[in-house]
């Protein structure tokens, strides 16, 4: 990459799970990269393998307060996402979703940056309809145990629109899916990483009603592709675009894929469902297919096995 290509890149949460792989492709690619997080659920751990480049730096700060650099692009994908993290204090993951927004579209405004949201499919609820297109509206409790979250995506999503519409930002909304891959986090109850965790140390593996219901679950690697295509792409196409694998599989599924890749003799247990928790969920790519040139390449046994990797050599169990 020419030095009139390279671009000055902010990626919040840049030391989380997806940050910190898009920090790590960024930098790849002949970006530089200012990575802010405030370590809630991100870790350095995950950023080591850059502390040393001259192409990253790395700021501690909540996006909650205003952060003032000279960039060129934003990446806000600060947030914590799993229910564990999101729930522990829902009031400052409502602050994080919509001041840390505020925050950052004023600084893409004052830069005249483009700026690409990390949004959710949980902006879809508990869907009624399947799979779900980005039109479909959604159907959330506003006063739910997970409105924190889902609520305060919805309502960035709602920012960056606005914003698009008063002061002609160039925004990208894409709406991620079930992600998984290595730098997970060992005990943020996601499934993937419950699961795996809990097949490798041997423990029973918990499926909550009756294992059925389903997800789609998008390696890391694709993901990130799919983000970085997403902010390339033409300024008139502002999403949102569904991001994820098409291929659904119930938790039951789930479980005994990974213990048979495992080898594990984890007992599998049954609880009962938690609140609000969608019974299906599987997006329609169709969109970021015509327009990014993306789906999901690598296959999901193959991903899995990369992802326990992972995970053995973290928790030292092989």
């Amino acid at each position: 990459m020419t030095t009139r290509t390279r671009k000055r890149v902010l990626v919040t949460g840049g030391a989380g799970f997806l940050g910190s792989h898009l920090c790590e492709r960024l930098v790849r690619d002949g970006h530089d990269v200012i990575c802010a997080d405030n370590f809630f659920t991100g870790s350095k751990e995950n950023i080591l393998g850059l502390l040393d480049s001259p192409f990253f730096e790395l700021a501690r700060h909540d996006i909650a307060f205003p952060l003032y650099v000279e960039v060129d692009e934003i990446y806000n994908f600060a947030c914590p996402a799993s229910p564990i993290h999101y729930q522990f204090d829902p009031v400052q993951t409502t602050k994080t979703c919509v001041h840390g927004s505020i925050n950052m579209l004023g600084l893409a405004k004052r830069l005249h940056a483009r700026i690409f949201q990390a949004s959710t499919s949980e902006v879809y609820g508990d869907p009624e309809v399947h799979p779900q297109t980005e039109g479909y509206v959604g159907r959330v409790n506003p006063i739910g145990v997970r409105a924190c979250y889902d609520e305060g995506k919805r309502c960035a999503e709602t920012l960056f629109f606005d914003y698009w519409r008063q002061h002609r930002l160039e925004i990208k909304v894409a709406r991620i899916f079930n992600t998984y891959g290595p730098r997970m986090h060992p005990d943020d109850g996601r499934v993937v990483s419950n699961f795996v965790v809990r097949a490798l140390r041997g423990q029973p593996i918990t499926l909550f009603g009756s294992g059925t219901q389903t997800r789609c679950f998008c390696y890391v690697d694709d993901m990130i592709e799919g983000c970085m295509r997403m902010m390339a792409s033409n300024p008139g196409f502002t999403g949102p675009v569904n991001l994820g694998s098409h291929d659904e599989i119930s938790m039951l599924e789930l479980a005994e894929t990974i213990k048979r890749i495992t080898g594990s003799r984890s007992a599998i247990e049954f609880g009962p469902l938690p609140e609000d928790d969608p019974k299906r969920r599987q997006p329609d790519i169709r969109l970021a297919a015509e327009v990014l040139s993306w789906r999901p390449m690598i296959a999901f046994e193959e991903g899995l096995k990369r992802t326990i990797s992972f995970f053995d050599r973290l928790l030292g169990t092989s």
